[in-house]
């Protein structure tokens, strides 16, 4: 299967765009863990969960093929960053305790990347991947956000997004299922920072390099105008699948 690169061009824009998840997330992987030695963040990006779970492990590998993405990621003398496909890691048999993939693995080939799953974890390890989708402002923001989303920039979303618009019900998952419990992210944001944020989307640099302006611009007006104060909450509701092998 051939690397589909959606967001090296904007590595930066995206690493600086984009929420945190939230530390109650990362203290439940741990502990479903059967042991804290080894932790594989596959699709790591700029590093954001791979920063979070070296709190929790001794060493974690953390892969994306996209370089430049590494080249944006924080350091961390916990973390050990390499370039490689989801796919066919160089990680040993049996060396990891959990596998984490962040907003990724609707990108991966399942077959493959589950099969070098099966080889790298140990025994009763655990894989857990998420998504996050939709964001929820006010009925007014959320309105001018979906304008974007759908009317503008729809025709520009690749076709595995689906995957993450479904919540990931329908990806194939086959492993014995962990229930998690619900996770939220939350942050405040101004209006810049709202807007940067649409602007990260893959789809919204595709559309830009296609019709050679920025469709955020479209509706940034109206955007800040709905705002309206310094700051909002901004909400995602992660979705997970957890699994044990």
């Amino acid at each position: 299967m051939t690397f589909k690169d959606h967001f090296s061009g904007h590595a930066n824009i995206y690493r600086d765009a984009r929420p945190h998840y939230p530390t109650e997330l990362f203290v439940w992987l741990a502990s479903q863990a059967p042991d804290h030695d080894l932790v594989w963040d596959c699709g790591c990006g700029n590093g954001q969960a791979s920063i979070a779970l070296a709190t929790h492990f001794r060493e974690v590998f953390a892969s994306d093929p996209s370089a430049t993405q590494i080249a944006a990621a924080e350091e961390n003398p916990r973390v050990h960053y390499h370039v490689e496909p989801a796919e066919q890691t160089s990680l040993a048999s049996g060396s990891a305790s959990l596998i984490t993939v962040a907003q990724a693995l609707h990108w991966f080939d399942f077959a493959r990347f589950y099969a070098d799953v099966r080889r790298v974890l140990k025994p009763r390890g655990v894989i857990a991947a998420w998504s996050y989708a939709d964001c929820s402002v006010t009925s007014a923001i959320d309105a001018l956000k979906d304008r974007v989303y759908i009317d503008l920039v729809g025709p520009y979303w690749p076709a595995e997004r689906r995957y993450v618009e479904n919540g990931y019900a329908d990806l194939p998952f086959p492993f014995e299922e962990i229930i998690a419990p619900p996770f939220e992210m939350h942050i405040e944001w101004t209006a810049a920072q709202f807007i940067a944020y649409l602007r990260s989307w893959s789809a919204s640099q595709r559309y830009l390099q296609a019709q050679g302006h920025d469709a955020v611009a479209l509706v940034e007006a109206e955007l800040r105008e709905a705002w309206g104060v310094a700051s909002r909450a901004v909400r995602w509701a992660l979705v997970l699948r957890v699994g044990r092998v």
